[in-house]
């Protein structure tokens, strides 16, 4: 009886609705210091140019969103899909709260999994007057504990594994980061045990107005909802007032006894970089591109004019001679892999960097792309795996001693054109949930991107995947460089826990959900 009490009180909780909030819409630059700066380099470019930096290092991608916090005048819109708590979280989190304090409009959008049993911690932020917070696609009932969370979500799962992956930072509606980090210590190396590798982009000018219309249009949407409305009592001013007591002993305390752990993460309070970088930006035409909320409502596979993909494909049509991908997951589906051998039968030198079985932190989705491997192998396609441990520092990983993953998302286009957002290669990416990202027209930036690619691929730091035919059924086989010296590796790398997880996914048949 109570099992039925339950389900049926899930049921008529998730058919209710929630007023719908008023709308906001992005604050003009106004004469904000970025926003000068922007424009007198604006004017020794052509009309409709924006400008580009690669945040390719943790300590760059930390710093320059402190930095964008610290200069920010009229406001800060900040869309995430992950908001783990930690030392960067944190720091982040201070420097918010004071853009608050002088006055700065702070708008934060999470994705509804980011508040998974946080509602009142994350409320508490929105309880200054200045700081709104609202979360997509939100979870209406069952959210106090984890098991009701799982019911209701079950109940719901068309609607409920879709999920809102957008990764945006945007200052002043001037200056934007787009790329694969959430917020977390592991995307900063500010976490010992696990790091990942991953590419931003820092981008101004008309790109940066687009990129602040996409957030628009998610905060505007009906499935964008107020944090508050989840709470019978949300928190007040004195709960605020305490969480930032509690706040700043706990960074005192850091400082005090991690000292080595938190100065990187300070060292954009004694040397700012941001100002330099605004000056020597990369100026080329560049396009916002993303998937309309509504994609996140579709009964099955959504409109293609709601997709990212579909904006992108064009500029895929006419690749001459070479496209190197990057994905940190990668299942090409069976449409994909027709598109990827065609290109490659055509003389296109293809090449894709994903992480290895090792070196992933979901071998689910490892499983579900390793049987499509000797078929890309087979038409000329180079695969490189990322190595769990490389065993020399690089610009591509966070440090030599870390365990590192791949994050990183993007792909370059005969050196000329290159693609950075929170896109993966995936049918999730593709069908599920909503992405954003930019497209940059510059020799300049591609060429970046294709060396730190390239670099990514060294032996030392990744496996290239090779195919064996020597004997009547082809094989695979893992070819890496230690020290200098070639090693040949015919057992795949990953631990029996890992192996167990691939294979479950790949016999399940979960690839469309992944």
């Amino acid at each position: 009886m109570h099992t039925y009490l339950l389900l049926g009180l899930l049921w008529l909780a998730g058919c209710t609705s929630i007023a719908q909030p008023i709308p906001s819409q992005a604050l003009a630059p106004g004469e904000s210091p970025i926003a000068l700066t922007l424009r007198q380099q604006a004017q020794a470019h052509p009309a409709g140019e924006s400008g580009f930096r690669l945040l390719a290092s943790s300590s760059e991608a930390f710093s320059a969103r402190a930095e964008l916090i610290r200069r920010a005048r009229h406001s800060l819109d900040l869309q995430y899909y992950i908001v783990h708590e930690g030392l960067s979280t944190s720091l982040l989190v201070e420097e918010l709260l004071r853009a608050a304090d002088r006055g700065v409009r702070v708008r934060v959008l999470l994705d509804d999994t980011a508040s998974d049993g946080r509602d009142y911690e994350i409320a508490t932020l929105a309880a200054h007057p200045n700081i709104q917070i609202r979360v997509f696609n939100a979870l209406h009932v069952g959210r106090s504990n984890g098991i009701t969370r799982l019911l209701g979500r079950l109940f719901n799962l068309n609607r409920q594994h879709r999920r809102m992956h957008n990764k945006l930072w945007l200052a002043d509606s001037s200056v934007a980061i787009v790329g694969g980090r959430n917020l977390g210590d592991e995307y900063f190396d500010a976490q010992p045990q696990l790091n990942f590798a991953d590419i931003d982009l820092l981008a101004a000018g008309p790109v940066a107005v687009s990129l602040a219309e996409s957030f628009d249009q998610f905060w505007n949407h009906r499935l964008s909802v107020p944090i508050q409305h989840f709470l019978y009592r949300p928190p007040s001013q004195r709960t605020l007032d305490k969480a930032r007591r509690t706040l700043t002993q706990y960074l005192a305390d850091v400082q005090q006894h991690e000292p080595q752990r938190i100065a990187p993460l300070l060292a954009y309070q004694q040397t700012p970089q941001l100002q330099g970088w605004l000056e020597s930006l990369i100026w080329a035409r560049g396009q916002a591109l993303w998937d309309a909320p509504n994609k996140i409502l579709a009964e099955r596979e959504p409109d293609p004019h709601w997709l990212l993909t579909t904006q992108l494909s064009p500029h895929l049509a006419h690749i001459r001679k070479e496209l190197l991908l990057v994905s940190a997951y990668f299942i090409p589906a069976r449409e994909g892999l027709l598109d990827l051998t065609r290109r490659a039968d055509q003389g296109i030198d293809v090449r894709l960097l994903t992480n290895s079985l090792e070196a992933t932190d979901v071998p689910a989705v490892h499983g579900a792309y390793a049987p499509y491997r000797i078929s890309l192998l087979k038409h000329g396609i180079r695969v490189f795996e990322l190595r769990r441990q490389p065993d020399e520092e690089s610009s591509y990983s966070f440090s030599g001693s870390s365990e590192s993953s791949l994050h990183s998302k993007a792909l370059v286009i005969d050196g000329e054109k290159v693609f950075i957002g929170s896109f993966n290669f995936d049918p999730r990416s593709v069908l599920w949930n909503s992405e954003v990202g930019v497209l940059v027209d510059s020799p300049a930036l591609a060429g970046e991107v294709r060396r730190l690619t390239l670099e990514g691929m060294r032996p030392s730091i990744s496996y290239e995947v090779q195919l064996d035919e020597q004997d009547a059924r082809p094989r695979l086989v893992w070819m890496a460089e230690d020290q200098g010296i070639t090693r040949r590796i015919e057992r795949e790398p990953g631990n029996l826990w890992r192996r167990l997880n691939a294979w479950l996914a790949d016999w399940i048949g979960l690839e469309r959900m992944l």
